[in-house]
């Protein structure tokens, strides 16, 4: 059988690293669309598993294939250039002689040369819409020095697209910049997973990125795979060794419903229900992702009146965890077939009589909702 086609679609990797003081032993299949997060704390093995996949480290014990292709196995070794990936670092690294057209024809130049010679069919990526997707139209003329570090980041991330990759694969990229930066990126990070149809790999330790850029969530811990699944199914875990601390908490999906412009309010279809949150300027009927923190979460024996708590919703308790602190409990409950996280006090947890099955309410500010 032809080893080359009996593959399955997605990034298959079996990796093993042995260095002084750190071991990487993965053995992880990735799926073939969307983003999937390598998250974890750093020294976790993200970088390094990114590496791997990209070719820039030769793991002596491997086996790697990407949608059906063999990259790496005891008998091929598929280096860096002949991968068709775009790989996005924590800094930029552009040509500073280079003006940004010039810093992406490089990148569009190079793609086409691999193409040509190992997929003469493949459908270039349009320069003109990395350009457009990043947003750095009226940047073009202007060289590396001249730019903000948000600026020569959404740069970069369009020359790794313009080098037609068919996977993304990005090592923190908001790592080297300031929270002002970061929230200025991130949009533009969403818009890539919105329009993208290659799968794209996103190497973070920040909860916020994750929640709302993933579609799969890849925990590592100590150079292994600790937990992986879809994102909500993922955080919701109470089992998993790395703790989220403040940030524990989990992403819903629903769909702009209805604005309320008297109040600066929006209502979120979502959980069988309406949810909600300040209004973002998101337009009707478009779909929205909402991060709920457990901290944010309140948990009643029955729906309360006279309260200033916008939403609050029937749930039924699934399980309960243990926190960091001992004085506290994470509590996984199910709204409408959705985990939420709910953070207390045992004494709380104990006095209303949490137990798996019970039926309860919980309570959400809108004030507090991502």
């Amino acid at each position: 059988m032809d080893t080359n086609t009996s593959i399955a679609q997605g990034i298959h990797a079996r990796i093993r690293i042995d260095w002084p003081g750190f071991s990487l032993d993965v053995d992880e299949c990735l799926p073939p669309r969307g983003v999937t997060a390598l998250f974890g704390h750093s020294g976790s093995g993200k970088t390094t598993l990114l590496r791997c996949i990209a070719g820039l480290e030769h793991a002596a014990e491997g086996q790697l294939s990407f949608n059906g292709s063999v990259w790496q196995d005891a008998r091929t070794w598929v280096p860096t250039h002949r991968r068709p990936i775009g790989y996005v670092f924590q800094e930029a690294s552009l040509f500073p002689h280079l003006s940004v057209l010039g810093n992406l024809r490089y990148g569009q130049r190079r793609g086409q040369r691999r193409s040509k010679r190992d997929d003469p069919c493949r459908t270039r990526f349009s320069l003109e819409h990395a350009i457009e997707l990043l947003g750095i139209g009226h940047l073009l003329k202007r060289k590396p020095a001249a730019l903000s570090g948000g600026e020569r980041q959404r740069v970069g991330i369009a020359r790794a697209l313009a080098v037609n990759p068919r996977l993304l694969l990005m090592d923190e990229p908001l790592a080297a910049l300031d929270l002002a930066r970061k929230q200025e990126i991130l949009p533009y990070l969403e818009r890539l997973h919105d329009d993208l149809e290659i799968p794209v790999l996103y190497v973070s330790h920040s909860p916020d990125e994750v929640a709302r850029l993933a579609d799969t969530l890849v925990v590592m811990d100590a150079g292994r795979v600790v937990a992986s699944g879809p994102l909500n199914e993922t955080l919701a875990r109470l089992d998993l060794p790395i703790r989220l601390g403040e940030d524990a908490g989990v992403v819903l999906e629903g769909r702009v419903a209805e604005r309320d412009e008297q109040w600066h309010l929006l209502r979120v279809a979502c959980c069988n229900a309406g949810l909600w949150v300040r209004d973002s300027g998101a337009a009707i009927d478009s779909h929205v992702r909402i991060r709920i923190l457990a901290r944010d979460v309140s948990i009643a024996d029955a729906p309360t009146s006279g309260t200033s708590i916008l939403n609050t919703l029937p749930a039924r308790v699934l399980s309960l965890g243990a926190d960091a602190h001992p004085a506290l409990s994470l509590v996984k409950l199910e709204v409408s077939g959705q985990p939420v996280l709910a953070r207390l006090t045992r004494r709380s947890a104990e006095q209303l009589g949490l137990v798996p099955g019970k039926e309860v309410w919980i309570q959400i500010k809108a004030t507090a909702l991502l």
